[in-house]
């Protein structure tokens, strides 16, 4: 069940991040005091409406990979973290204990 009200909150703390750092959507979820929602913290980061500048793009996976979209997303996410000075591995992966928020 989706909990649209968690929306801001999640989005309050993704503007937390700062440039150059990312976060996953488990810990996001566990900020937010939602423990395993991090599939709700995805949902919450598809519906950041546009007037919103929250930095949706600093929210990647366990893996610490762009988790896959519709269209161009993932390269538009990957452009926006290494513009920030994120550094990606030959796999795609960013490396959590040197780019990691929290870690």
């Amino acid at each position: 069940m989706l909990r649209v009200s968690a929306y801001p909150r999640i989005w309050t703390i993704v503007c937390d991040i700062p440039p150059g750092s990312v976060a996953t959507y488990g810990a996001i979820a566990e900020l937010a005091g939602m423990p395993r929602a991090a599939r709700q913290v995805g949902y919450a980061m598809a519906a950041v409406p546009e007037e919103l500048d929250v930095p949706w793009h600093r929210v990647v996976n366990a893996q610490g990979k762009i988790s896959k979209r519709r269209g161009e997303c993932e390269s538009r996410q990957r452009r926006l973290l290494e513009d920030e000075g994120v550094e990606f591995d030959t796999r795609g992966r960013i490396d959590l204990a040197r780019f990691g928020w929290l870690h």
